[in-house]
């Protein structure tokens, strides 16, 4: 059970700082008030208005822009274009195309910055920036070290370690992380709350939080396609491909910016993420590109009331979008802080491919992903409850997952011609990973050709959620038992092992379970249809029971919440995921007994069952007496089979 630890956050070359949830309530001390909602957009064309009153309009644009922006006009009126790869070709009408090169022209005799954070800086709430295509390099920002001598002053203990850039530091020294930064409220000059001695601090709400001075801020490009412009953390010479090094940490960051948007634009080849929206209450991330990030392409944290829609990511080595440590406003909420339950961010028709993860959201609760596709990943989506220390939410919960594509997530990142680096080892070929969710809801999905496994549902021991890093003083949680998480979980109606057209393309199975002790409520109800397009007819591992009876050690498709509904445990699947944990180190094609990094075959051929039959045979070594896999450090597994596991500050009977 311990092999959960493979998902476990990476380490970033910046410690972040604490991050708390902001006041869900709209900001009324600017003019329209700032967050407690989505914002909305503001037309192109509306940035020429001359209006007396109306916020200042800063245009960026290089020296070849309005000869890039006729060619990209021409082309998308010629040729068409798509704002994702797989929506359907868009072309400018003759006089759209007209209208979209006046639009331009006019951008470019207002143009008086040739760098995007110029033009940022000197904004203020409401105001707006248009960059004009071309590709941004930041020469000024580029040059700015990572950790300038006059910020040392900033930096501070987090629960995530010592060292970490504060608010402040962003404030002073907004361009040591971040190539491009929004900074959206002032400094007040006071410092944070230090750690409390009990675990992770408060959430509910910004300590200090400045007033607003970039709230309401729009930021977009003026092509007609997202990549027309384009802001480029690393080198433009791999075009959007793996980038050729990596200068910034960040492509464009958008902290405490309330009600901050971004549009039309592609942002690529940063160090760890290409777009970082921080403690932000609303915001709209629309119609843009996210490619080839060290870690995350859009890193939504601790942020309240947005919105991604249209978009692609790609190339990321932990995943393409992430709304991260999400406001608990779903089942496990404070009804004082939030009074109503509600999903607090929307995913939607985006293209997340080519990822070690399509969707990932550590504590990313109460989230909607909806109508978007997830495809040649590791692993399509993962929701987990690995980290409270950092993440605040623990446990994830309330989430849905719907009406989504989730197929062939079977990209071999670990392989030796792979051009991503997996930063997050996960399993290879799987469409939805839920490890320690609870309340999640996976709804009208249709998920096939994953070759290992269509879902899996595993649990995160409390060991290990609330396990501390080394700098901190005290665990961010209580273990309360084995595992507070994988609960109440509910698969309904989805379509397994069948694309939308009724082609018939299997996953390795349809649904699994680790069937974990303390694991209990879960459904896989019989609405889910299976490959031959009939409801009931998925795979599972555990099966049903005769009769679709509820038994502990079989998968419950009825009578949910039966008393018998529980997992009872099994040793050897308890046994490989101890053994994933083991290798996670690895992570190569060539693992002994955890087969999550090595490419599964495609279901039905007769590599994949020689593959079945390896694998059955190493778990009938290991499931018996897991003495053979030493657990790690942080437990001790005393009397071998149906002996005690301790871990510390917990202990948990094993086999029965």
């Amino acid at each position: 059970m311990i092999a959960v630890l493979v998902l476990a956050v990476p380490a970033l070359a910046h410690v972040e700082r604490t991050a708390y949830w902001p006041d869900p309530a709209p900001d009324t001390s600017v003019s329209p008030p700032a967050g407690g909602s989505v914002p909305k957009a503001r037309s192109l064309a509306s940035a020429l208005r001359k209006v007396k009153g109306t916020p200042h309009v800063r245009v960026v644009c290089q020296r070849g822009s309005l000869r890039r922006a006729k060619r990209e006009i021409r082309r998308a009126h010629k040729q068409g274009y798509r704002n994702r790869p797989t929506a359907r070709l868009k072309k400018l009408s003759k006089r759209q195309a007209k209208r979209w090169l006046m639009l331009n022209r006019r951008f470019f005799k207002k143009c008086r910055f040739h760098q995007i954070q110029p033009a940022v800086t000197r904004s203020r709430n409401n105001d707006r920036v248009v960059v004009m295509p071309g590709i941004y390099t930041e020469p000024t920002s580029r040059k700015q070290p990572s950790f300038p001598p006059q910020c040392d002053k900033y930096r501070e203990t987090s629960e995530k370690g010592a060292g970490a850039v504060s608010y402040a530091y962003q404030v002073h020294c907004p361009n040591a992380q971040n190539l491009i930064a929004v900074i959206g409220r002032a400094d007040t000059g006071k410092p944070d709350p230090p750690l409390t001695p009990t675990g992770r601090p408060d959430p509910h709400g910004l300590p200090n939080a400045g007033p607003c001075i970039r709230c309401n801020f729009q930021i977009e490009g003026s092509g007609p396609a997202p990549d027309d412009t384009i802001i480029d953390a690393g080198r433009v010479a791999s075009g959007d491909g793996a980038p050729i090094g990596s200068a910034k940490d960040v492509g464009l960051k958008a902290d405490r910016a309330d009600g901050f948007v971004l549009r039309d634009m592609t942002v690529r080849h940063a160090a760890e993420h290409d777009v970082y929206v921080l403690e932000t209450d609303g915001y709209l991330l629309e119609r843009s590109r996210y490619m080839y990030a060290g870690e995350y392409g859009a890193l939504m944290f601790t942020s309240d009331h947005g919105l991604t829609r249209i978009c692609e990511a790609a190339g990321s080595g932990d995943s393409g979008v992430y709304p991260g440590g999400a406001p608990d406003t779903g089942q496990n909420r404070d009804t004082s802080f939030y009074p109503e339950r509600r999903l607090n961010q929307t995913i939607t028709l985006c293209d997340s491919h080519h990822n070690n993860l399509g969707y990932s959201g550590t504590m990313g609760n109460a989230t909607h992903v909806v109508r978007n596709n997830f495809y040649d990943n590791a692993t399509g989506l993962a929701t987990d409850s690995f980290y409270a220390g950092g993440h605040p939410g623990f446990p994830q919960d309330s989430a849905v997952y719907e009406d989504n594509n989730f197929y062939s997530n079977n990209f071999n990142i670990y392989g030796p011609q792979s051009d991503v680096k997996s930063v997050t080892p996960v399993p290879i070929g799987v469409g939805v990973l839920i490890a320690g969710g609870n309340y999640d809801t996976v709804l009208n999905n249709h998920i096939w050709d994953n070759w290992r496994r269509g879902t899996m549902l595993l649990a995160v021991p409390d060991a290990i959620s609330c396990a501390p890093n080394a700098d901190e003083g005290a665990p961010p949680c209580t273990p309360q038992k084995a595992a507070t998480t994988s609960i109440d979980n509910h698969y309904t109606g989805n379509v397994m092992g069948r694309t939308p057209s009724g082609q018939v393309m299997p996953n390795g199975v349809d649904f699994w379970w680790d069937e974990f002790p303390t694991n209990g409520a879960n459904c896989w109800d019989l609405t889910n249809v299976g490959q031959d397009g009939q409801p009931g007819t998925f795979t599972s591992d555990p099966p049903r029971a005769p009769g679709n009876a509820t038994l502990p050690g079989f998968l419950p498709v009825q009578d949910c919440r039966s008393s018998s509904n529980f997992g009872k445990g099994n040793e050897q699947k308890e046994a490989v995921l101890l053994a994933c944990a083991g290798e996670v180190e690895g992570t190569s094609n060539d693992q002994h007994a955890c087969d999550w990094f090595v490419p599964p075959a495609k279901p039905g051929s007769a590599k994949a069952q020689a593959q079945a039959r390896r694998q059955a045979a190493i778990e009938a070594q290991l499931g018996p007496d897991a003495a053979s896999t030493a657990p790690p450090d942080m437990c001790t597994l005393i009397g071998g089979e149906g002996g005690t596991l301790t871990c510390s500050p917990f202990q948990h009977r094993l086999g029965g």
